[in-house]
């Protein structure tokens, strides 16, 4: 496919020395099959004709020379001799092996071979010769193109260094339009020109038989297919696609990908419609051709930005908006995709007509001036109209579900309705963050136009539209992506309904397998994002990586080198690294445990520990880019470890404690624990130390060792319920039946007792003269306890005064020393309330 791909005349077949064993050989060989089978293989380029293709391309760079198209042809280069590469070496096992069949030469003195085996060794062992020479020659090749590749990419990152860094006189200066006045005659007739040469096309074409009527009936066949094509076509999607689609999301944002799809098409083709009018009296003059192919890309790239707004805007139809704002902002902001389709489209014509017709350096400053303003002034036209955020989360309520939808939303379905984001919602931390860097973007872009660095401006005016534009299209993919997988995986789609009925899968576990692969796809997704919104400044993420923060100056301590590139590509590791890792952890959290049958607590200890992991991996990542090697990483900790063993010996305790209660789960988020005097919820295990919220609603830190190294009851590790055990005493004398009766109803009667364990009132005993009951209920939860007991103990002393009797103190009150017992002294369950009487 290479070999193809890569224009190589003069060679369309593979001859001479180079060639592969030809029919002789083989026959010479006794395989008489080997002939047909060499000429069905395909023909590779010789060694010659890649090198002189190599040497061609210019060792330097000119000022208008297109390094994507030289990296390419370069790339194409490398690849067909690597792959003539593989097919020498291919050759020579097997003409090594025809060797070998041969056996060993015969030794001096040793007798001869026969004629016919000296006559095919000899042929061989010339064939190898010419085989090895062509495989060196090959490899030869390929390094030398490697070399070549990273000569040009290191030659356009200093063109693209010194252009944007280059100051030319001010827009805002005389000086600069009195030389563009100058100039703009020259500039003038020179894109008279090429309007005279797109008239001559015209005439001839007009000229020719039938000519007139083929150029209209193309121009308004053009005209009816962008502007009829994209009106019908959406009118046929929004009748079809919903009643095939199962009712969800997916509508909407299928939908939404297939109108961009189709929308993209119907522009691409109508304009290719139009150009094809022009060549009825001949094909079209080189520059007028390349004229075509840029129209139809750029018009088909303003389609593509038109129609991704107005999907996701959606300002006529509410229910199918993508985006959570409201209605009154998607119309404010529903003009804004053609303004940015136009800027974008007008300014890359501009720019391919500046390079065809050869227009003078101050007419393409003013031209990519004027781009860099209006791309400014529209990404702060924009942003002006998002600050009414507050209005509109007023309107909101209001404006929620309505509209002017069409017969054409009846398709929708409950789900479809209740899935819309709620207009008016708050944005996300992330949506203001890029919201103020595009602000700051545009600040920047006008401040350096006005200060000359016009080369500067335009190329970030150009990376600004791209990224909202790249950003936007990631937003509608991620959607898409999310309902796919949530309407063909999950268990509320039809296929995964399926899948458990047919196969018995648990819907949990396909929802799990669902919020995965949609993980995946997002990560894939992060990925291609990264490469295209670095795609306009270079051939690739790293080369423009490099062109950014290429600085020769270091700093050398020892043998370690510190340079600014070291340092800001730690810093990118660090920062990057870190949010990713807050995205995972926010990621598991909110998508992925909700779908499994993982409790809160180990939910909590596999975040706490991919936290840790994942700093560690991003720390040991950061100091790899700044060029500290593992083993530097191992003498600094073996030389730390003294005073880590003498200084920070409780911190390394409470954190191989924290690694313990994260893998053996004693203690867990939401366990009621009980150590020493402290009694509450377990809130969070870290690293260090776990937080537990007292009954007053505080929060205790506990060092992790306290958990380890003590004694800690666990109220609910077992899943126990809450026991209200209260012991009783009550005189001798008294109705102990009725008394029994009373507690027991007061137990069966309180709302929170369970009814399994059944509550039981026994008589404990009768100690000096006083009967002790022992009465014991269950509840859910142990936290509940102390305010159970307490509205126990209301009813139960209101109950007994109602039928006449009463609690008396423990004997050991009224029995053994009355006079020497200070008030309150006994029982503390009945001294709360009996005080008064004990006293």
């Amino acid at each position: 496919m290479l070999a193809v791909a890569l224009p190589l005349p003069g060679h369309a077949a593979e001859s001479g020395p180079a060639a592969r064993p030809s029919a002789a050989a083989a026959s010479a060989s006794g395989s008489p099959s080997s002939s047909g089978m060499e000429n069905a293989e395909p023909e590779l380029p010789q060694p010659d004709a890649l090198r002189k293709q190599l040497d061609a391309i210019p060792a330097k760079l000119g000022e208008n020379e297109d390094i994507r198209k030289l990296q390419a042809q370069v790339s194409a280069i490398g690849a067909a001799a690597d792959q003539l590469a593989k097919r020498r070496a291919e050759d020579l096992a097997d003409i090594d092996s025809r060797l070998a069949g041969l056996g060993p030469a015969p030794e001096k003195g040793a007798p001869a071979d026969t004629p016919d085996v000296a006559r095919q060794r000899a042929a061989l062992d010339k064939q190898r010769s010419t085989v090895d020479s062509a495989l060196k020659l090959a490899r030869l090749i390929i390094v030398d193109a490697e070399q070549r590749s990273a000569d040009l990419a290191r030659q356009r990152r200093a063109q693209f260094q010194a252009a944007l860094t280059a100051r030319v006189e001010s827009p805002l200066s005389p000086t600069f339009w009195r030389n563009w006045k100058d100039a703009a005659a020259t500039d003038w007739f020179l894109l008279q020109q090429m309007g005279n040469e797109l008239q001559r096309v015209a005439a001839a074409t007009l000229a020719s038989k039938g000519g007139k009527a083929y150029l209209l009936a193309h121009l308004l066949g053009a005209l009816a297919v962008i502007v009829l094509g994209t009106w019908i076509a959406e009118r046929i999607l929004l009748r079809i696609l919903p009643r095939r689609l199962p009712a969800g999301r997916l509508r909407r944002t299928a939908l939404a990908s297939a109108a961009i799809a189709i929308n993209v098409l119907i522009v691409g083709i109508g304009v290719s419609l139009a150009w094809e009018g022009l060549q009825r009296g001949g094909p079209l003059p080189e520059d007028l051709s390349e004229l075509a192919t840029a129209t139809i890309g750029l018009t088909a790239y303003g389609a593509f930005v038109v129609s991704l707004g107005h999907v996701l805007l959606s300002s006529k139809r509410p229910t199918w908006r993508l985006l959570p704002i409201s209605n009154a902002l998607a119309r404010r902001l529903r003009a804004f995709p053609w303004w940015f389709a136009l800027c974008t489209g007008l300014g890359g014509l501009m720019t391919e007509i500046i390079g065809l017709v050869g227009w003078s350096l101050v007419s393409e400053v003013a031209v990519n001036a004027l781009f860099a303003v209006v791309a400014a002034l529209l990404v702060l036209a924009a942003l002006r109209r998002l600050r009414n955020s507050a209005a509109d989360s007023q309107a909101a309520g209001a404006n929620t579900g309505t509209g002017t939808g069409t017969e054409a939303d009846s398709p929708e379905s409950a789900a479809d309705t209740a899935s819309t984001p709620e207009p008016g919602a708050t944005r996300p931390f992330w949506f203001g963050l890029l919201a103020a860097a595009s602000g700051l973007a545009a600040i920047a872009i006008l401040v350096a136009t006005a200060s000359g660095f016009v080369a500067l401006a335009s190329t970030m005016a150009k990376q600004l539209v791209w990224c909202i534009v790249v950003l936007s299209t990631v937003y509608l993919l991620l959607k898409l992506t999310d309902d796919l997988c949530d309407a063909l995986l999950s268990s509320r789609g039809a296929f995964g309904a399926k899948l458990h009925a047919s196969f018995g899968i648990e819907e949990r576990l396909l929802d799990q397998l669902s919020v995965l692969t949609s993980g995946l796809l997002r990560v894939a997704l992060f990925f291609y994002t990264v490469i295209a919104l670095m795609a306009p400044l270079g051939t690739s993420p790293d080369e423009v990586f490099r062109r950014g923060t290429t600085v020769n100056r270091s700093l050398s301590i020892g043998d370690f080198t510190i340079d600014p590139e070291a340092l800001l590509t730690a810093a990118m590791v660090i920062c990057g690294g870190f949010i990713a890792l807050q995205l995972f952890k926010r990621w598991l959290t909110n998508r992925y445990f909700p779908n499994t049958s993982l409790e809160p607590g180990m939910r909590s200890s596999i975040t706490t520990l991919t936290g840790s992991l994942g700093g560690v991996v991003v720390v040991a990542a950061a100091l790899a880019g700044l060029g500290i090697s593992v083993e530097r990483i191992a003498w600094v900790a073996s030389a730390l470890s003294v005073g880590i063993g003498f200084g920070l010996q409780a911190i390394v305790q409470n954190f191989i404690s924290g690694l313990i209660l994260l893998a053996e789960r004693p203690v867990k988020v939401g366990d009621w624990v009980i150590l020493g005097d402290t009694e509450g919820d377990v809130r969070r295990v870290n690293v260090r130390a776990t937080e537990i919220q007292l009954p007053d609603r505080s929060t205790m830190i506990v060092p992790n060792s306290e958990f380890i190294t003590k004694a800690v009851r666990n109220m609910t590790q077992a899943g126990a319920p809450g026991r209200v055990l209260m012991r009783l005493p009550a005189p001798l004398d008294t109705d102990a039946p009725r008394v029994r009766e009373i507690i027991l109803h007061a137990y069966t009667s309180h709302p929170n007792i369970l009814e399994s364990p059944s509550p039981i009132v026994q008589l404990e005993g009768i100690t000096n003269g006083t009967l002790t009951f022992l009465a014991i209920g269950y509840i859910g939860s142990p936290r509940n306890t102390g305010g159970v007991r307490s509205e126990l103990l209301f009813n139960i002393l209101e109950a007994l005064r109602e039928a006449g009797l009463h609690l008396s103190p423990p004997a050991t009150i009224s029995v053994a020393q009355p006079q020497a017992q200070p008030p309150g002294s006994g029982n503390p369950v009945v001294d709360q309330l009996t005080g008064a009487r004990s006293a």
